[in-house]
């Protein structure tokens, strides 16, 4: 059954900005009011605007005290999070051992947080999913942030080289859903994309505003 709080984005664009360095240089306001946002951990913090911030790991939500300045939807996968009545974080089953994309609503699949907003995304019924930040290398950096603090770990090697494959893995399911999905990271590591700067990107997909 589709939770309650789910939003109806149907035919929209959707942008989802994950915390590779190359999001810190999109121009993302031009976007503001023509596209759907979807931000993944700190990234919230260069499109306050996002009506979803998602955050699969407890301690994010716990360093951040539950990002009482966030105005949108907060959703996570740990159960932990969503105990926490003061958070207002919703809970979606994850299946982190599972790197297909879920169609069942609510449920979610993916070993990293940027898949999981993909698959989350997916199932307001987009029409189009625009990346932003999802580099998938380290050549350049580890995010457009400063590090994790600990407890929170830091991506390595082997770890994005495993991100990197699961989130190619989605490209079949996601255009099989009839959601067309366009990479905005210039410096990417991911195959299964088409690529686009993202005021071009924009610009295709929703010229005008239209909410």
């Amino acid at each position: 059954m589709r939770p309650k709080w789910f939003p109806d984005w149907s035919g929209d664009t959707v942008v989802i900005v994950a915390s590779g360095p190359s999001a810190a240089a999109v121009p993302l306001m031009m976007a503001r009011g023509k596209a759907r946002f979807v931000a993944v951990n700190e990234s919230w913090r260069l499109a306050p605007w996002s009506e979803i911030l998602y955050g699969a790991d407890f301690k994010f939500w716990e360093l951040n005290d539950g990002c009482p300045e966030f105005r949108g939807l907060r959703v996570s996968i740990d159960r932990r999070a969503s105990e926490h009545p003061e958070w207002d974080v919703h809970r979606v089953q994850g299946h982190r051992s599972d790197n297909r994309m879920l169609n069942d609503a609510g449920h979610i699949g993916g070993n990293n947080s940027g898949l999981n907003a993909i698959n989350l995304a997916a199932q307001f019924d987009p029409g189009v999913i625009l990346l932003v930040g999802f580099d998938l290398c380290l050549e350049y950096g580890l995010h457009w942030h400063p590090n994790h603090p600990e407890p929170m770990k830091n991506p390595l090697p082997g770890k994005i080289d495993a991100w990197r494959r699961a989130v190619d893995n989605a490209a079949g399911p996601l255009s099989a859903w009839g959601i067309r999905v366009i990479n905005c990271s210039p410096i990417s590591t991911l195959k299964r994309y088409e690529k686009m700067v993202f005021e071009r990107a924009i610009e295709v997909t929703c010229p005008a505003p239209v909410f």
